[in-house]
């Protein structure tokens, strides 16, 4: 099965992670010296270009970076994860975008991040990226409304389906003029900030699912909810499913749902089947979130292959088989 190019417009940074018991208290000063902190690719856009590359997918990834030695880092590791990065633009004015992560040891995160050049993109540096002639545009909030907005215009004239990552969510940022949307995913929060609803249970996470559905026009939305797993809803047919998540011990959150949200992409584009496209991200998720840092967590696609296969395995009692890169189309997504 032919693997779609997938125009990815989003964002970029290095991410100052900090690894640490706990977060201290206001005041309190903690010394870390066993776990230490690490400098390392990141970006809500960056890790869903490279997790569409481990996955096999063909990806163009456009953001904007400064014009500095983070940059040169960047795009060196995008090339040689397979990105087409012809698309990428520089600010010689504004430095690389940064994002401070602080990590308990418990997995859980917190994220300040300074955005840098990524928010000096412009509606008019839209235009050239699409001269690759992608198949779908997938898109994150990290980068200047024009500008996303301009890439779904563009996407819509040339009939090619727009995948959006709700995050991060802003109660003004202008749903409605998005206009067709194949896939809109927030995570928790970001739902609550789009709806007003905080999706605890299923009663409310409905709730919030058709809420989101009179915001934006999607066919279907995917609430990501970590530990709890996934809630689709489907607009048209009013029906909606849950997929709980697999069960890992996390050691670190970062960037899972940019992994998630780009694996779901990445199968619905292959066999347009949702539930299966979920059920496959639940697993690249599981794997990342086993792994410390952002781009540094994202598994290839033998990998989760590997992994449905042995959960399959156990779940039968029978020996799993090994997987390898040569699992594509409809044998891959049998594997979930």
């Amino acid at each position: 099965m032919k693997n779609q190019r997938i125009l990815v417009i989003s964002s970029a940074n290095i991410d100052f992670v900090q690894r640490m018991r706990r977060i201290p208290y206001a005041g309190e000063t903690v010394v870390e010296n066993d776990i230490g902190y690490s400098y390392i690719p990141g970006g809500k856009g960056a890790n869903s270009a490279i997790t569409f590359a481990r996955l096999g997918a063909d990806c163009v990834f456009t953001c904007k970076l400064g014009r500095d030695s983070n940059a040169k880092r960047l795009t060196s590791i995008y090339r040689n994860e397979g990105i087409d990065i012809r698309y990428i633009l520089e600010d010689p004015e504004v430095p690389t975008g940064l994002a401070s992560i602080l990590v308990e040891e418990n997995g859980k995160n917190r994220i300040i991040v300074y955005p840098g050049a990524n928010m000096t993109m412009t509606a008019a540096e839209i235009e050239e990226p699409f001269t690759c002639y992608p198949e779908a545009v997938y898109m994150q909030l990290e980068i200047p409304d024009e500008a996303i907005l301009e890439a779904a215009r563009r996407a819509h004239e040339a009939d090619i389906p727009v995948f959006i990552d709700a995050g991060p969510a802003r109660l003004d940022f202008p749903l409605k003029e998005l206009g067709r949307v194949e896939i809109f995913s927030p995570n928790e929060s970001e739902t609550r900030i789009f709806t007003g609803i905080a999706p605890t249970n299923e009663e409310t996470t409905l709730r919030a699912a058709i809420r989101l559905s009179t915001l934006v026009d999607a066919k279907y939305i995917v609430i990501k909810l970590g530990e709890r797993g996934a809630f689709i809803y489907d607009v048209k047919g009013k029906e909606y499913y849950v997929v709980p998540a697999e069960k890992v011990e996390a050691v670190d959150t970062t960037a899972a749902g940019d992994v998630f949200t780009a694996a779901m992409v990445y199968v619905y584009l292959q066999n347009g089947n949702i539930v299966s496209a979920v059920k496959y991200a639940t697993c690249a998720a599981a794997i990342s979130v086993t792994r410390a840092g952002a781009s540094s967590s994202i598994p290839t696609r033998a990998e989760v292959i590997a992994y449905a296969r042995k959960k399959k395995a156990e779940e039968s009692g029978e020996a799993a088989p090994a997987a390898d890169d040569k699992t594509t189309g409809d044998e891959e997504m049998n594997e979930i």
